[in-house]
């Protein structure tokens, strides 16, 4: 499953994820990651969370969706038992286009992978519902 929470800055879109991702980790039978564009966070998560800073990787940090999505597979290629991946900042981390066919096809594939390896996503984007495509929106929660 995806899930997606948008707003404008200051919106409370990290507070929420963070709180998302800490409540996930009295639910959640496996390995919880959670990945952001720095370290600031890093201490309002519980200590079993995996914290990742992804300035500290090429592929992770001011990236294509493709180069993203290849980080998003290394993970879950280490680690089967992956549960719950939250990144914050995905505009941030991520400099392709919202509405290119290039995202479409990250999403698309996120889903196949979500599905195959049972393991959620949560991401936090820095726009109104209104200011991204269907194929985003749709994974939207209030």
């Amino acid at each position: 499953m995806i899930k997606v929470i948008l707003g404008d800055k200051g919106s409370g879109k990290t507070k929420r994820l963070i709180d998302m991702t800490n409540d996930a980790l009295k639910q959640e039978r496996g390995n919880i990651i959670f990945i952001d564009d720095d370290k600031r966070y890093m201490y309002d998560l519980h200590r079993d969370i995996r914290f990742v800073d992804a300035s500290e990787y090429p592929s992770g940090y001011k990236c294509s969706a493709h180069e993203f999505l290849g980080f998003l597979c290394g993970m879950l290629s280490s680690n089967y038992d992956l549960t719950l991946i939250a990144v914050d900042a995905f505009k941030k981390l991520v400099k392709t286009d919202m509405f290119s066919d290039e995202m479409r096809d990250f999403f698309e594939q996120l889903d196949k992978l979500s599905e195959r390896h049972s393991c959620d996503f949560v991401f936090s984007i820095g726009s109104v519902k209104e200011a991204v495509p269907e194929f985003i929106s749709k994974y939207s929660i209030d």
